[in-house]
Formats: structure tokens, sequence, C-alpha cells
């Protein structure tokens, strides 16, 4: 004990309460002992007890407290949740903290510990939308089957177009990230014209055969293809999947394609653009290079986004498709119940 407070790494509680227990051996009234330690009776009491009980153990650790009671009712707790997921307010789209509070009669603050222990997130929403291609399952078994078994001797490229990328200039500069302060650009910004991008993605490598093309017409996909053509080798099929925009089918691209049998049209599903995997490199670059760019001209759009297609072959990462026809119908399937049931 006395070694306990000697120790100078003993913390400063467990020394007091080693102190009360040796003056309180040593016979000491307890007057005289709150005089020299400068504490209280219930504390001269309490630790003189736990000692008693549980030996030293019981000096070194304080007893668990048993938590603040529940002061919302389980009834109350689920009208919260029921009305979050079930109701709407009468003129707006969704809850807020303060609207569903002073719908139940709790606090904000009440609410937000409720919607937070039940997962719920009444401002977020994804967006949606199901084929009704009557050949969906053929096509999607059809390019899963490119993604998880593409065939020999071939390059499955997937090939789509981000069309309209605004050269956009802000009409003031904006000011560097500094600790403590994120960066800022203007909400206003002044058009400098528009191109599009061709993008064919080789799944095996992620390497990407890239081209901006003033306008988004038949011409100008057969201009791609022809530059496809050109940067594959010519002793390789090319797997194309494409989207079901009309200038993939023109009369004129089906004549070019016709006179270069290597090429071959995978189509996907209508409104499954999700199956197209170019569709994930455009989502990186736009986040990354397009959507807080300054652009004073369409040429330094073009400079921008070729340069970030060089740097992305220097060292490119393929996207991994991981999903099985199985799984997606099966998602698909569960999708239709639900909308059929609220139909």
């Amino acid at each position: 004990m006395n070694q306990l407070i000697r120790n100078r790494s003993t913390p400063q509680k467990v020394a007091l309460r080693a102190r009360i227990v040796l003056l309180s051996a040593d016979s000491v009234p307890t007057g005289v002992i709150m005089q020299q330690l400068g504490t209280t009776t219930p504390t001269i009491t309490r630790w003189r007890d736990r000692y008693e009980e549980t030996g030293m153990a019981g000096l070194l650790k304080d007893r668990s407290r048993p938590g603040r009671k529940r002061r919302i009712e389980e009834t109350k707790v689920r009208e919260v949740v029921e009305r979050t997921i079930g109701e709407k307010p009468a003129h707006a789209t969704h809850w807020s903290t303060r609207s569903l509070a002073a719908a139940v009669g709790l606090s904000p603050a009440s609410v937000q510990r409720i919607w937070k222990a039940h997962g719920l997130k009444p401002h977020r929403f994804r967006t949606f939308k199901l084929s009704r291609d009557p050949h969906f399952v053929e096509k999607l078994q059809d390019i899963v089957g490119l993604y998880l078994n593409p065939p020999e001797h071939a390059l499955v490229l997937s090939v789509d177009e981000k069309s309209q990328i605004q050269a956009l200039d802000r009409t003031q500069p904006g000011l560097l990230m500094k600790q403590g302060r994120a960066g800022t650009m203007t909400h206003d910004y002044k058009r400098n014209g528009t191109t599009t991008l061709f993008a064919a993605l080789n799944t095996l490598d992620g390497k990407i055969i890239g081209q901006c093309l003033p306008r988004h017409r038949h011409q100008e996909f057969l201009r791609f293809l022809r530059t496809i053509n050109r940067q594959t080798c010519k002793g390789l099929d090319i797997h194309m999947i494409v989207d079901n925009y009309g200038t993939h089918s023109h009369s004129e691209v089906t004549a070019w394609l016709h006179k270069h049998p290597r090429f071959h049209m995978h189509f996907t599903p209508t409104s499954a653009s999700w199956l197209n995997l170019v569709e994930c490199w455009f989502r990186k670059i736009t986040e990354k290079r397009i959507r807080r760019g300054v652009f004073k001209s369409v040429p330094d759009l073009i400079s921008a986004i070729m340069g970030y297609l060089d740097d992305s072959n220097a060292a490119p990462k393929p996207f991994i498709w991981t999903a099985s026809v199985q799984n997606i119908l099966s998602k698909v399937k569960r999708a239709n119940e639900v909308l059929e049931t609220l139909h």
C-alpha cells in the first residue's frame, strides 16, 4: 500500500483511496482523516467498505455505472421510424429533423439520434431505372460473358461518347485551399464552346483509346472507328460494347462494319448504361479533371482531356467486373416485385 502511494505513476485518486485505507487501519478517526486529506465522510466510508469487500483490486478500478435511463418511449421511437418511412410532410417531399420533431413532439436532436440509430437519411436518395428491353436477358448474358470470359485472340472494348463537354471559364479567379478553408470558385461561368469525347476502354488492361471531336454524329463515330482500327493489332478481332444511340446503328456505320469483319458490335439493353464499363472511366475523368476545371477555350479543354487520358494510360488500372448474370437477374426480379406492389 505504501509503495502504491509513493509511486509517481499512481493516479491521484487511487493514492487518495490508499491513504484513506491506511489511516483507517491505524484507527485514525474519520474527522481527522477528513482534515488531513481534504475529503468527505461519504468518500471515506465508500473506499473503506470497498477495500473490505474486494481488497486492493477495489481501489484500482472504479465500478461501472449504469447509463442514463432512456427518456424516449419505445412507442415514440416507433412512431418516428414509421412516419419517416411511410409518410411525407404536407408541403414537402421529405422530412427534416425540425419538421418531424414538430409533428411528433420531440426535439430535433432526438429525431436525429433515432434516425442515426435506424440508418435513416431522408435527405438522400438514389436514382434508378429498370430496363424494359424485351431481349434484356440475352444482351445481359452476352455482355457479362465478354467481361467474365472474353474470347481468345480478340480485344473487348467498352465504347461510348461523352458528349457536350463544356469549356467553362469562371467569371472571377478562385481562391486556393489553405488550412481551415476550402478552395473556392465562382458559381457563375463563361461558356467557351463544347467538345465530345469518344473513348474505348480495353477491358483487359484498362487502357483507353480516346479522341475529341466537335460533334456527336455518325460521321464522327466513323472517324473514331477508323482510329480504333489504326491503333489496334490487325490480327485481333474487336468486340465493341456500345449503347443503343442511333449513330451506332446508322446505315453508313453498318456498311463500314461489313467491310471490316473483325469488328463485332454488342449492344447493351435499353436503360442499362451501367453495363458499359467505360462509364466508370467517364465518371473518373469528370470528377478529377473536368468538373472543377477552368478552360478558356475548347483547345484548352481538349488538351486537359488528352493529358488526363495519357496519364491514365501510363499506369492503367482495369475495372474488374464481378457480378454474375444470376445475381443481376435476382436483383432485377426483386426490384420489379417491389414496383408491382407500389402500383
